[in-house]
């Protein structure tokens, strides 16, 4: 009971701000203040609005907002994203493009679940939709899953990935963005063992933490500084009577989301004093630069509390992807039997969650590869959200993956859906 109390408690906290907020506009907006030459009632205002706007979207899972691209032969092409595979925790989306012929490259974008929903992947999605025929893991709300639905731990998010690429086919090539680097990894070595028909051709592994001894962060230093009891004590909640998975245990995403601002308090709170000043001045819009970023950024849902603790003990305390003591259902999964599957990682030199050495790992790993199948990347002026979605991915990322898929592509066409 305490934890769903607690759960419910700082549900409370972000509808009070929310309503805080959405008074505060409301007041001072009234006509008659125009009359009084004093900036603080439209400060207040704008404090009110930018409040109400940040709080109300951490309940909000946002739209993909992906409606057309334009190809090559200069026509704007419908695009929906469809479920092909729905699963409890998790669906295949692919995103289908009307009228567009053949392509010669899958994509699988394995997006993170770490408190964010798929949709951070957007603009990498956007980027990659006019080159290549693109699918998403899109990761469920753990406050929307019902308990009847059983737990989700990294052995279930790597069966989940193994069943994704058995139903993409052998002709996928998987980009793993941050978190779930480690456990693509594990998926298709899983894959090599026990079904190496259905293997994809290449793996691109972009800033996730394979060894995460290899170059120590802040993010590591907490996870080996705590002891699983206290992490159990203090960060887990139980979901309160307003959602469908109510008495679930979760970590939050509320809390996930006030250590991600903790992490950079000055950058966020410039940020955000900066934005009350251009809406006092009619500066802002509601599509500008920071209500863009933001209202993905605040964005949150909750992970299974299994989830979360098994990534902290087996991925980072135990590192058992790094010393390749990996087991799924009690059997271990061998990295070295990846013997057919290029492998790719890319890493950020300024990367503060996944710093440079964690992701390159992995190559040492991968014993039963030829060197020829390995390659690396360190763009040595991006930080973490740079080297998948910022400008350093769209100039000189992008284009690398796209040449080592090339490289590792059979040219297989594969059918336009439309």
């Amino acid at each position: 009971m305490r934890q769903l109390l607690t759960y419910d408690f700082m549900e409370t906290i972000r509808v009070t701000n929310q309503w805080l907020g959405s008074t505060a506009r409301a007041m001072c907006s009234y006509p008659q203040f125009g009359l009084v030459a004093n900036p603080a009632i439209q400060m207040t205002a704008a404090w009110g609005e930018v409040m109400e706007r940040s709080f109300a979207r951490m309940a909000v899972k946002p739209d993909w907002g992906i409606r057309s691209i334009t190809l090559s032969d200069g026509r704007d092409h419908a695009v929906s994203p469809n479920v092909v595979l729905p699963k409890p925790f998790g669906d295949l989306v692919h995103f289908a493009v009307a009228e567009r012929a053949a392509m010669t490259r899958k994509v699988l974008l394995v997006a993170p679940m770490s408190g964010h929903y798929a949709t951070l992947l957007r603009s990498t999605v956007i980027s990659l939709l006019p080159d290549c025929d693109v699918y998403v893991t899109d990761w469920h709300n753990a406050r929307e899953i019902p308990v009847s639905a059983g737990n989700f731990d990294v052995e279930d998010y790597t069966l989940y990935l193994v069943e994704f690429m058995r139903h993409m086919g052998p002709d996928t090539h998987v980009i793993a963005v941050c978190q779930p680097a480690p456990l693509t990894l594990a998926a298709t070595a899983y894959l090599a063992e026990e079904d190496p028909k259905a293997q994809p051709r290449s793996l691109t592994l972009i800033g996730g933490p394979i060894d995460p001894e290899a170059a120590p962060t802040d993010v590591t230093d907490f996870g080996n500084r705590v002891t699983m009891g206290q992490l159990e004590q203090s960060m887990l909640q139980r979901v309160g009577f307003k959602y469908a998975g109510a008495g679930r245990m979760v970590y939050p995403g509320l809390q996930q989301l006030s250590s991600f601002m903790a992490m950079n308090a000055e950058k966020h709170s410039r940020a955000f004093t900066e934005q009350i000043l251009r809406v006092a001045k009619g500066e802002a819009s509601d599509n500008d630069k920071h209500n863009r970023f933001y209202d993905e950024y605040l964005a949150v849902m909750d992970m299974p509390a299994e989830f979360y603790l098994s990534t902290v003990d087996r991925i980072f305390k135990k590192r058992e992807i790094a010393k390749n003591t990996f087991t799924v259902s009690g059997k271990p999964v061998d990295i070295g039997k990846i013997t057919s599957v290029a492998v790719k990682t890319v890493e950020g030199g300024k990367d503060d969650i996944s710093a440079p050495g964690q992701c390159v790992a992995a190559l040492d790993l991968c014993t039963g590869l030829p060197d020829s199948k390995k390659a690396s990347h360190l763009e040595p002026d991006a930080g973490h959200y740079g080297i998948f979605a910022g400008k350093s991915w769209r100039n000189n990322i992008r284009p690398l993956v796209l040449d080592f898929i090339d490289a590792n592509n059979k040219s297989a066409k594969i059918k336009a859906v439309s």
